[in-house]
């Protein structure tokens, strides 16, 4: 008697026609996936902030925002891979998808035996890739296994909401990242308690653990209007 599958890494499989969630998601848990979904592209980026999985097979066409915007504000703070479904064949439109930053593309209709070879093919590419553990930044480290922050070798003790702003902006290399950027890398719990104008509160509590100044920073800048980047190593 065979036993059930051993669950190896979490994907989210986001698509507004249930019908596909349903067929590629019983693929994916027969093959051993633990699966997570979404219908739009405001909960997907949701549920991948709140769940961090560890790939992303994602539609072009999504309610809200689509594919494409979903991909480009994913890749603005994570790496984590995508699978791009469409219907869309043409090689302009697997261009675009790959351009803001889709690592492969699956045209409509597909074999969802052949979307399970190509999300195993991903993960056992990346499997071979370092993950970014362990953040450097002028005197600081992040150590994201060990959920502790470093400044000139002293330990920095944050709250898990501003390790994750912290580790979000140090990971966006120098890019700009909006309050609502922010908010969403922190996570569905603690997005909660994160609002508007409040990532400013957050942020200037941050600085103060950090011993920094917005007047002159030394880790975290302020782009007015904007949002929040790292200062320039």
């Amino acid at each position: 008697m065979e036993g059930k599958p051993v669950v190896r890494e979490r994907i989210l499989v986001v698509d507004d026609d249930l019908k596909i969630v349903n067929l590629v998601r019983a693929y994916l848990v027969a093959a051993g996936f633990d699966v997570i979904t979404a219908g739009d592209g405001p909960t997907a980026l949701d549920k991948a902030a709140g769940f961090r999985p560890r790939m992303i097979v994602l539609d072009l066409m999504l309610p809200g925002l689509d594919g494409l915007e979903v991909t480009r504000r994913l890749r603005e703070t994570s790496r984590v891979p995508i699978l791009m479904l469409t219907a869309r064949g043409s090689v302009a439109e697997r261009v675009r998808g790959l351009a803001a930053g889709a690592d492969d593309y699956l045209v409509k209709p597909f074999s969802p035996a052949e979307l399970v070879a190509r999300v195993e093919a991903i993960l056992r590419r990346i499997a071979h890739e370092p993950e970014e553990m362990l953040i450097r930044h002028r005197d600081l480290e992040v150590d994201v296994a060990r959920h502790e922050v470093r400044r000139g070798g002293h330990r920095v003790d944050l709250s898990n909401l501003e390790f994750s702003m912290l580790a979000a902006i140090l990971r966006a290399r120098g890019r700009v990242l909006s309050r609502d950027q922010l908010t969403e890398s922190i996570g569905a719990a603690d997005a909660d308690v994160v609002l508007g104008r409040s990532v400013d509160v957050y942020v200037f509590r941050l600085r103060q653990k950090l011993g920094d100044s917005a007047d002159r920073p030394q880790y975290i800048q302020t782009v007015r209007g904007v949002g929040y980047r790292s200062v320039p190593a």
